[in-house]
């Protein structure tokens, strides 16, 4: 069977699958150990936090951030090509790469921190925690080439574990660290007289909650790598085409230029949350509301945000996932099936990012209630709001992915460049002249996230001849969505007089999800072959037949 073939083969579907389902996981932790930190440390704690880890990130993405993705796209080019020495150099070159870069970035982060938090953040507490951040930088540098090189090799069950491990470790330190620290500072903020301290110091062990799971994480790829090195040994040395070998020089030269026009996309996608808190922060304090500023951001990102971002890891797992499939379609000359996987990615992205949205918008103050004691009245507000970003930032995640994929990594760069001219214009324009407030920071996302999705999309359609079918693909999952919206907020209505605010709302999320997944499979969504894509998709298939959901494909 031909290297192509085997390509076509690879269940992309399956592999996303797994990393999506990692993914939705990690968020979920993240999201129930955010709420103890967030009542331990207070929203204004949760504001030093988020003004740290908007540096970080911007660190993370200058140093590490694009390094999986470049690495498994040059891997699996070199896989799928037979040349599996050059696909282990181009590793450890990599790996060497990303220890240099990370070294120096966690260098500038921690002796630069105060800079960073008091002129470009106007959060000087916030120091404390972006100091606690520095190490984690080279941490997550190679980790990023490890995970990189398993999802290149076609596997995604290891990045997955390891995502897992990294978040339960950091829920577990970060929680008993932030209990320990917000004590520790209250007790120095009372020796200088600022009760802030308590706040900054709990932002502090939060942050390092980061750096113990990323280790952890680090540990557990290292151990899986032993597992499989003889079996790569052997597959480099009886199966690989031979010829010249690639040179460290050159490795480091297609590695630089695949990383940079990904840092580049990735940063200026990223970048726009840093403006928006930077922004956010001077215009406040210019408005005289220099001391609600931080419990305000701390809401936006430490309750609505982390909410937002359970179903968005879904598209981010599945661009990471689509990346090497479409590079090995692309390198074996087969654009037609890049075109038939970009349908099915998309489509199983709307089929989970609309009812998710819907559900968040209708459940918006029950699940803040149950989940936050402080600020979740503005959180749901918040996300009436914004709960239309979960399907957009789904959409321009995906689509900077296959962008990347098809080897078009300069449209991403110049569409983000676009987009945050415009977010930045409306942002400051709605912060200045109206009395929005935050809900200027969200609207100001909408027009990011919806002008990346629309230019992405015309890339994609012009360089692939791709047109994206409308009707199963947004049309059925929007109806579905809505009329599952308006089952969810009867059934609450219902059982709200009668059982707890929690019970109701699990009641409410488990029926809506059955209509839901009903719905789909009357209006045939989704075909039993796509079914089967799934992580135990024959199991579930099996399943809906005896349940007498499903009657097989037209």
């Amino acid at each position: 069977m031909s290297r192509s073939n085997n390509a076509s083969k690879n269940n992309f579907i399956l592999q996303g699958g797994i990393l999506g389902i990692a993914g939705i996981l990690t968020r979920i932790i993240g999201m129930l150990y955010r709420i103890p930190v967030t009542n331990i440390i207070g929203p204004k704690g949760n504001g030093y936090y988020a003004a740290a880890y908007q540096i970080y990130t911007i660190m993370l993405l200058i140093s590490s951030y694009s390094l999986p993705l470049a690495v498994s796209k040059l891997v699996s080019a070199r896989v799928a090509a037979g040349r599996h020495k050059d696909a282990a150099r181009l590793y450890k070159g990599a790996l060497n790469f990303a220890f240099f870069t990370g070294l120096a970035v966690c260098l500038l982060v921690f002796f630069g921190a105060d800079f960073f938090a008091g002129r470009v953040m106007s959060e000087p507490l916030s120091g404390i925690a972006l100091r606690v951040f520095a190490p984690t930088l080279l941490i997550v540098a190679l980790m990023g080439v490890v995970r990189g090189y398993f999802q290149g090799l076609g596997t995604m069950v290891p990045t997955a574990v390891s995502q897992i491990i990294e978040q339960i470790i950091n829920a577990v330190v970060s929680i008993l660290a932030a209990k320990y620290l917000v004590d520790y500072g209250r007790r120095v903020g009372a020796l200088l007289r600022n009760d802030n301290f308590g706040a900054a110091y709990g932002a502090a062990g939060s942050s390092l909650g980061t750096g113990v799971g990323a280790l952890a994480g680090l540990t557990f790829l290292g151990v899986a790598l032993l597992f499989i090195k003889r079996t790569l040994y052997l597959r480099a040395k009886n199966e690989d085409v031979g010829g010249e070998r690639e040179s460290y020089g050159s490795i480091i030269k297609v590695l630089l230029l695949t990383i940079l026009p990904v840092i580049l996309s990735t940063a200026i996608y990223n970048i726009s949350e840093l403006l928006s808190n930077s922004i956010f922060n001077k215009v406040m304090i210019m408005k005289g509301f220099e001391d609600t500023k931080s419990y305000i951001w701390g809401v936006y990102s430490g309750e609505y945000k982390i909410l937002l971002n359970v179903p968005i890891a879904l598209s981010n797992a599945m661009s990471s996932s689509v990346v090497p499939t479409l590079t090995s379609c692309m390198a074996s000359g087969n654009p037609k099936a890049a075109r038939r996987r970009i349908s099915q990615v998309m489509r199983f992205m709307m089929m989970v990012a609309f009812p998710c949205a819907a559900g968040l918008c209708v459940l918006a103050k029950p699940i803040m209630s149950m989940l936050f004691k402080d600020g979740y009245e503005m959180a749901a507000a918040m996300m009436h709001l914004g709960f239309i970003n979960i399907i957009l930032y789904s959409v321009s995640t995906l689509s900077n992915g296959i962008l990347q994929g098809i080897n078009k990594m300069h449209i991403p760069v110049r569409n983000a460049c676009i987009a945050l001219v415009l977010h930045v214009g409306v942002l400051l324009s709605l912060l200045k002249f109206t009395e929005l407030g935050i809900y200027s920071v969200i609207v100001a996302n909408f027009c990011f996230a919806g002008v990346m999705s629309l230019l992405n999309h015309m890339a994609i359609r012009r360089y692939l001849r791709y047109r994206q079918e409308k009707a199963r693909t947004f049309g059925v999952p929007a109806v579905c969505s809505a009329i599952m919206a308006l089952f969810v907020w009867i059934i609450y209505k219902i059982f709200i007089n009668m059982l707890t605010n929690t019970l109701t709302v699990i009641i409410s999320m488990v029926a809506g999800a059955i209509l839901y997944c009903v719905l789909l499979l009357r209006l045939r969504a989704i075909s039993g072959r796509e079914i089967k894509a799934f992580p135990m998709g024959d199991r579930i298939l099996v399943i809906l037949e005896r349940l007498g959901l499903y009657w097989g494909d037209d």
